[in-house]
């Protein structure tokens, strides 16, 4: 595997589980510098500056200001808002657009992004519980790349009983993050990977009152009691936690139930929806809220498009509300092929 482990979104790589050793990845110079940019921000090797600047890597790995114009910036800083250079070439801001919101999460705006991939029919797996994987190579390294990006991430209990998941970032160069599992009962046994193995902390998040059943460690991992009003856990309370502890970019990774309870309670600054070209037919599903009675009382925020090999990725800003539509001046006006 390239040591920075960035390939461009649309690089395919063969996949047949969560065990299958990373295939060799060939990544462009830039896509390597832009990826190597994000790992630094994510980090805080950010040199201090004031006014509008272009940013670039020093041979230390830190962002700096460069010259006006220079041909090597990658990001830029205008107005105390970290962007995409203009400079950037067509891969690397493709990199950089995407995951600039999760690597610039602060203190002060700290940031909680969901992700599931889904079928046509808007199925997240089989009716037996098999998703691997519905979503292509180029959405699972994005997985990865989202957890390198951020400080935790987040995972319902029937996540891990279905796919015992390890939840690290070792196809995408970069720290593996806090693993939290959410289990309010504690019914999961402590021999699953992500409480068993030494790749990353993790916490098994349950109800205050089963902190004391089986004691504050569940195999390696720490026990943590938060509310649980009606037996479903406080995710308010949760993210306060997190927070506390320094985390700033918060990725709710799964499954449907989890990402849906975050995004009913409002809680959810994106969201982003993996579609794959595939029909399952019936099976579990992805976001399910409380029904509206009106298509004008759904949610349609503001959101991009990217490709991802296969896969078409809706990454939305929930703060945002689409811009509504403009009507077509001719017949086939807004219609375009985008792959």
């Amino acid at each position: 595997m390239s040591p920075h482990g960035a390939a461009p979104l649309s690089v395919r790589r063969p996949l047949s589980g969560d065990d299958v050793a990373d295939a060799a990845v060939s990544v462009s110079d830039d896509v390597r510098r832009a990826w190597d940019a994000l790992l630094a921000l994510r980090a805080g090797r950010l040199a201090p500056g004031d006014g509008d600047q272009d940013l670039g890597l020093d041979a230390a790995g830190r962002l700096i200001p460069l010259p006006p114009g220079s041909a090597d910036a990658l990001l830029s800083r205008r107005g105390g808002t970290i962007g995409t250079a203009d400079a950037a070439s067509e891969a690397a801001r493709a990199l950089l657009d995407l995951y600039l919101p999760i690597a610039a999460a602060s203190a002060e705006r700290p940031l909680t992004v969901a992700h599931l991939g889904q079928s046509l029919d808007g199925y997240i797996a089989t009716d037996s519980g098999d998703s691997f994987y519905v979503t292509g190579p180029d959405n699972v390294l994005h997985l990865h790349r989202m957890r390198a990006l951020s400080g935790a991430v987040i995972v319902g209990a029937e996540t891990v009983s279905m796919d015992d998941p390890r939840l690290t970032a070792r196809r995408a160069a970069g720290p593996n993050p806090l693993r939290v599992v959410l289990d309010p009962r504690r019914r999961l046994a402590a021999h699953y990977r992500v409480f068993s193995d030494r790749e990353a902390p993790t916490l098994l998040i349950c109800a205050e009152d089963r902190v004391d059943e089986a004691g504050p460690a569940h195999g390696r991992a720490e026990v943590v009691g938060i509310p649980a009003p009606a037996g479903r856990l406080a995710l308010d309370a949760l993210l306060a936690l997190l927070h506390a502890r320094g985390i700033r970019a918060v990725f709710v990774e799964g499954g449907g139930a989890t990402v849906s309870h975050f995004l009913q309670a409002g809680l959810l600054d994106r969201l982003q929806i993996a579609v794959a070209p595939i029909v399952t037919g019936h099976g579990r599903p992805g976001i399910r809220l409380v029904a509206r009675h009106h298509i004008s009382e759904c949610l349609r925020p503001a959101h991009r498009v990217f490709r991802m090999g296969g896969d078409v990725l809706f990454d939305c800003d929930l703060g945002r509300e689409a811009e509504a539509p403009e009507p077509a001046d001719g017949a086939d006006a807004s219609l375009s092929r985008i792959l």
